[in-house]
């Protein structure tokens, strides 16, 4: 395979394995590179040979746990690196991209891999806990330091923040030997919601025909998980601080308390304060509650968890559907990175299963899979007035007006900001590589380059 020799000094990026970094690399060592546990992502430079290009995606594909590869090619062709990217590589550039875009895209593409990695040292509760944002590695310490003791845990965050995924960490690093025993506060009617809980006896209520324990009885020696614990009655309010302070239950219709070994934690999308605050929390239940608060960010503020969130759920339904693990390609992730996920992790899951299977026996997921809706970049009022356009009797070169527009449109934004390529993109609304990939394409002259220089 010819190869293009790089200035490897120029990227800093570790755990990276570079086929032309010497002009002697061979196929061969290519080869040795995709075996080596050590190589969590491939960059490979090729010259006018396309063919190895391909035959190198599929010795990746090939390999149980493929990695991803970065093709540079000289020159750059629009439709061969379409091409190579429906063949599995993560992305196609341009021999000359600049460092900068290239260490962001290798940094994504390693955070991918990583996804798939086992972790055979990490604790049995840290593998569901996907992500390493700042808020994600201080949550995992926090646990470490917690799980093992009694104290009532509150975790607090958005709908599909994944509370309940922190509750069974927490209950798997205790080494408590009961079970985890989970309660939405909403899913039953008030009425039935108090025996659920404590358990009753026979004849407490019409149809108790039988004594029956709770949830309380069932988690002794282990966890009661109780979310959605704002919307708990007052009246179960009291009775639940009662459990918490002398850690003994009644069972409904029954005068004898039983005593309970049980970590409680609990969960809520609520603003409790405020519900103290309106008479419709206990205060001193909240307090009892939180003496370890916990707090789960949104989906929105885990920057560079996206692409690992959504890795590890395309991993999780394709073993559970039995079917190979598909590839997420780099397009998919840009459209799924656009979205604002308001139902956070669990619609991204929900997002990924849906793709899987509308992506039928192909081996990679598109944008077109994930049926999102579009994104507003801008507000209406910020486009332009276009109305007086007309269509000329002899007609036009559309593609060459479209790309005089982007052309225009950049070339200002890149003035606007002094040449700063991140900032003119943030000003269009696009993508530092997308800017990146239509300056390659649409300036082919040195004026461009001269603008961001």
């Amino acid at each position: 395979m010819e190869v293009l020799p790089i200035n490897h000094s120029r990227f800093g990026a570790p755990a990276v394995r570079w086929i032309g970094r010497q002009p002697q690399q061979s196929w061969d060592h290519a080869l040795d590179l995709l075996g080596d546990p050590g190589t969590e992502c491939l960059v490979a430079a090729v010259r006018h040979d396309p063919g190895s290009a391909f035959k190198l995606l599929t010795e990746a594909k090939a390999h149980d746990m493929p990695m991803p590869v970065i093709l540079l090619l000289e020159p750059y062709e629009s439709l061969l690196a379409h091409k190579l990217r429906r063949a599995g590589a993560y992305e196609v550039l341009d021999a000359g991209v600049e460092a900068e875009e290239l260490n962001a895209i290798i940094a994504q593409a390693r955070a991918a891999y990583r996804a798939l990695l086992p972790q055979p040292q990490a604790a049995p509760w840290r593998h569901n806990l996907v992500g390493r944002c700042a808020a994600i590695e201080r949550l995992g310490e926090a646990i470490s330091l917690i799980a093992e003791r009694r104290s009532t845990v509150l975790i607090t965050g958005e709908t599909g923040t994944g509370k309940e995924v922190v509750a069974r960490a927490i209950h798997q690093g205790s080494g408590r030997k009961g079970a985890l025993i989970t309660l939405n506060c909403t899913a039953l009617p008030e009425s039935l919601l108090e025996a659920e809980l404590f358990g009753h006896t026979k004849g407490a209520f019409t149809g108790a025909q039988q004594a029956r324990a709770g949830r309380f009885e069932a988690a002794h020696k282990g966890t009661i998980f109780l979310d959605e614990i704002g919307d708990m009655p007052l009246d179960l309010q009291a009775k639940l601080l009662r459990v918490l302070q002398e850690r003994e239950i009644q069972r409904l219709g029954s005068s004898e308390t039983i005593p309970i070994d049980v970590r409680v934690i609990a969960a809520t999308n609520a603003d409790l304060l405020s519900k103290v605050e309106d008479g419709r929390f206990r205060e001193d239940l909240y307090f009892r509650l939180n003496v370890v608060p916990v707090h789960l960010p949104p989906l929105r503020e885990r920057h560079g968890d996206l692409p690992l969130l959504a890795q590890h759920f395309v991993v999780k339904i394709c073993k559970l559907e039995d079917i190979p693990a598909k590839t997420l390609t780099r397009a998919a992730l840009e459209r799924l990175e656009l979205h604002h996920w308001p139902g956070n992790i669990r619609e991204l899951e929900n997002t990924i299963e849906r793709a899987i299977a509308l992506s039928g026996r192909r081996e990679e997921l598109l944008p077109a899979d994930f049926l999102l809706p579009v994104p507003l970049k801008k507000p209406a009022a910020a486009l332009p007035e276009l109305s007086h356009l007309t269509l000329p009797e002899s007609g036009l070169d559309f593609e060459g007006i479209i790309a005089g527009i982007e052309r225009t449109m950049i070339e200002q934004a890149l003035r606007r900001t002094n040449g700063n390529k991140s900032a003119a993109a943030e000003l269009l609304g696009l993508k530092r590589t997308t800017l990146g990939a239509k300056m390659r394409t649409l300036g082919t002259g040195d004026q461009m380059r001269a603008l961001s220089a």
